[in-house]
């Protein structure tokens, strides 16, 4: 017993050490992030990857002000938080559709919606675009909004779906006797209970709207997003580095809080796709 126990601490040794390498190339770019914005243009150019021995936070300030990012943190805000909430409430009622109710092409419609995550963006585009000047959305953020929920809905569909297909149908069907309609079966016995699922898929719609370049590049053109805005930073032949890594920084800071803290939540909410579709 003694000799196994020696053979399994090793074995843990042994798996730890490429873990902590790999950890460590993770946290590395932003602290290397972190550490550049701390620097001024000369001590950048003098030490790349030196620490910032005389430290500053002018570029945080010069990035929020005079880049404009706290207009565009306002603007990532709106669209963000409206595509969020237009794709929990329509993705938890069409979950608990396809979960729950018995229709015509019920099964058809979900394959459908699972083949449609097999489409790239990029092959959608020029359609897209040519769909978003005929309605008049372009450089507007309800455009925006809806080109998110279009884009992220067929996931978001598949995991209430799987969620909901977990959950007994007794549950509906004691709702049901006791006289109450479908929308106030969602309303009152699904959603509740459905919280831990619309827990994770709003943080990880939050992290796809937030990160987006794409397809708010195309959508808004005059009025730009946080992460565009960040890459608009680069400069044609040169670009001031500190100034861009504190960009970066500020732009990615909300969402790594957001992880942190709700971190639980995206690993067992992606988990509940593998247990039933």
């Amino acid at each position: 017993m003694a000799a196994a126990g020696k053979k399994e601490k090793r074995i843990l040794w042994i798996i730890s050490v490429p873990m902590a390498l790999l950890a460590l190339s993770c946290v590395y770019p932003v602290f290397f992030a972190i550490n550049n914005a701390l620097k001024t243009s000369k001590s950048y150019i003098l030490d790349r990857f030196g620490l910032a021995t005389a430290p500053t936070f002018d570029n945080f300030v010069q990035a929020w002000t005079r880049s404009n990012l706290d207009t565009y943190f306002l603007n990532s805000v709106i669209v963000t938080v409206g595509a969020v909430a237009l794709l929990l409430v329509v993705s938890s009622l069409a979950g608990f559709a396809l979960a729950v109710l018995r229709f015509p092409m019920r099964k058809l419609i979900f394959i459908v919606i699972l083949a449609s995550l097999m489409i790239p963006v990029q092959v959608v585009l020029v359609p897209f675009y040519k769909t978003i000047i005929g309605l008049g959305l372009l450089n507007t953020h309800i455009g925006l909004i809806i080109s998110y929920t279009a884009f992220f809905l067929p996931f978001s569909v598949y995991l209430m779906t799987a969620f909901y297909s977990g959950l007994p149908r007794e549950l509906v069907e004691a709702a049901r006797i006791d006289g109450a309609k479908l929308i106030q079966v969602w309303w009152h016995v699904m959603l509740p209970m459905g919280k831990p699922a619309l827990i994770t898929l709003g943080i990880l719609n939050t992290l796809y709207c937030w990160n987006d370049v794409l397809i708010s590049l195309l959508v808004l053109q005059d009025k730009r997003t946080l992460m565009v805005g960040i890459a608009a930073l680069r400069g044609e032949y040169t670009t001031n580095v500190p100034l861009l890594s504190a960009g970066i920084v500020l732009a990615a800071a909300p969402i790594v809080i957001i992880y942190i803290i709700f971190q639980r939540q995206i690993v067992s909410g992606i988990a509940v796709g593998a247990v039933k579709g």
